[in-house]
């Protein structure tokens, strides 16, 4: 099915971009130009790309031991607790 028809770009097409790392709607355009004239695709291509069509990277900074994803901690001003 075409995702969209100012380029003639399929739905195959964005999935097959994003499996060669194309994993935001920025990248598939620079890509192919999906969603680069009238726009109206742009959703179709969130749809997809949200779906599975991109496999999740993570990189290695981000990683801990055993592949656990570390999560930075939060600054800001303390609350008190309540007592």
């Amino acid at each position: 099915m075409y995702v969209c028809s100012c380029f003639g770009i399929t739905e195959k097409q964005v999935r097959e971009h994003a499996e060669s790392g194309a994993c935001t709607p920025r990248q598939i355009a620079g890509a192919c130009k999906a969603g680069t004239d009238c726009g109206s695709c742009v959703r179709r291509i969130q749809a997809l790309l949200g779906r599975g069509a991109c496999p999740r990277r993570e990189t290695e900074d981000t990683l801990g031991p055993a592949g656990v994803p570390v999560v930075a901690p939060v600054s800001g001003p303390r609350v008190a607790e309540a007592a």
